[in-house]
């Protein structure tokens, strides 16, 4: 360009198409910077927690230990993992698990609350100005999407709702790697604003403001600040105190599941959270033997149960119930704690020691055992228990709970049962068990 020649004129930006496109559409005066700080803050503080309690609930089933364990392909180093899942306290998974379901199921009113503060943002016009706009609105399409999925897919596991298009350990784990990611990038760029935000109106004093006396925030705050705002009709506090109560609600709908005892009745979310009978068997189970696919032919008088050791020149030892019964027998009070959130409750489990069945196995201290059940197809037919596991006192090969034979649906005519372990490794209707050298 010579020094004659006039600066091009920049292209006016094309008119945004009528309706949710233009500004003057979204009339709400409690939109803002303000209310969409402090909803984040909730989330930022709630999120990590339930991604690092998913992690732990990752390492409860030790993926390290075995392939069997874990069904995730391709994970490489998002897999890792610290340690092996202790045994003790044995509360330990149920108050983990209890607290990740939970929490996820209270924070839904607030994530919900956020996107209703943040909707504008999605018709933003024109949707991409330049490399770098669109490359913001693709960090917030992960962030908004990967919420969204773990959250849905996280309440339709809970409702045992499979129709996933594939197993939900491995869409879980890969969408709660995209959500921390996409949120701690989010979290750094907009931080600065969000402490703006709460400087210039104050937390206390906003929270003090009635809705009569609820003002819009500036035009030029934000794009979410309406240009031309309706009267309001709710505060800005109120809009909290909404929230809030719904999530107290699902909190009390919901925690009694994890919880027990009289709350039990309260956890109307819960598909396994209800009141149980007064029999010995009368306590959740997940799966029947009539869906696991296990015939009542296999685990009559016919059944056996094989112990192996892993090496050369290693015989079987094959074992009828009765011979169980006949060993020295142990009893442990634990209680079945699940992925989905719920737990039984403990009960008193009659058994023998999976460490004695290792012993007569021909493995004093195995390093591990790999339990088969008679249950055919499902991802958790097999499960590999790690020594600690093995070596535990409590951890026991139950034939008997609360002073009765197991029931079909418990896994007659024997189950394991090991303290601090997820529900699905507490497998039933055992037919065989390997102990590693």
């Amino acid at each position: 360009m010579t020094d004659t020649q006039e600066p091009r004129a920049r292209r006016p930006l094309p008119a945004p198409p009528p309706g949710p496109f233009r500004r003057s559409f979204w009339r709400s005066p409690i939109r803002g910077p303000w209310l969409t700080s402090v909803l984040g803050l909730v989330l930022l503080g709630g999120v990590p927690v339930l991604f690092v309690t998913g992690l732990l609930s990752y390492a409860a089933y030790d993926p390290g230990l075995s392939p069997v364990n874990d069904t995730t392909p391709g994970k490489g180093w998002l897999g890792f993992f610290l340690f092996s899942w202790p045994t003790r306290p044995e509360w330990l998974y149920r108050v983990n698990q209890g607290l990740h379901v939970t929490l996820g199921l209270v924070l839904v009113p607030i994530l919900a609350a956020k996107l209703w503060s943040v909707l504008p943002r999605l018709f933003e016009w024109p949707p991409l100005r330049s490399p770098a706009h669109a490359l913001e609105r693709l960090s917030l399409f992960l962030l908004v999407g990967g919420g969204v999925f773990e959250f849905a897919t996280g309440i339709m596991n809970i409702q045992q709702w499979y129709v996933f298009p594939g197993s939900f350990y491995t869409l879980h784990f890969y969408g709660a790697w995209v959500f921390i990611a996409a949120l701690a990038a989010h979290a750094a760029v907009k931080f600065p604003a969000v402490i703006r935000a709460l400087r210039d109106r104050g937390l206390l004093r906003e929270l003090r403001v009635s809705t009569a006396r609820t003002r819009p925030e500036p035009p030029e705050a934000s794009l979410l600040v309406s240009p031309a705002p309706a009267a309001p009709t709710i505060s800005r506090r109120g809009a909290l105190a909404f929230a809030g109560a719904g999530s107290l609600v699902l909190l009390a709908l919901s925690v009694g599941q994890s919880v027990g005892g009289p709350l039990r009745r309260t956890a109307l979310l819960a598909p396994h959270g209800q009141a149980d009978g007064a029999g010995p068997g009368d306590f959740q189970v997940n799966v029947t033997m009539a869906q696991s696919g296990v015939r009542a032919a296999q685990t009559g008088a016919s059944w056996r149960l094989t112990l192996n050791r892993a090496g050369p020149a290693a015989s079987p030892v094959t074992l009828t119930r009765a011979q169980l019964l006949a060993m020295p027998q142990h009893t442990a009070r634990l209680a079945i704690n699940c992925v989905e959130g719920w737990s039984t409750g403990d009960q008193e489990w009659t058994g023998v020691r999976l460490r004695d069945l290792a012993k007569l196995a021909g493995a004093g201290q195995p390093a591990s055992v790999l339990v088969e059940s008679l249950q055919r197809g499902g991802a958790f037919g097999r499960v590999v228990l790690s020594a600690g596991q093995a070596a535990d006192p409590g951890s026991l090969l139950a034939l008997r709970v609360n002073g009765a034979d197991l029931s079909p649906d418990h896994g007659y005519p024997a189950r394991v049962i090991v303290p601090a372990s997820p529900g699905v490794h507490n497998t039933k209707w055992v037919a065989a068990m390997t102990f590693g050298s």
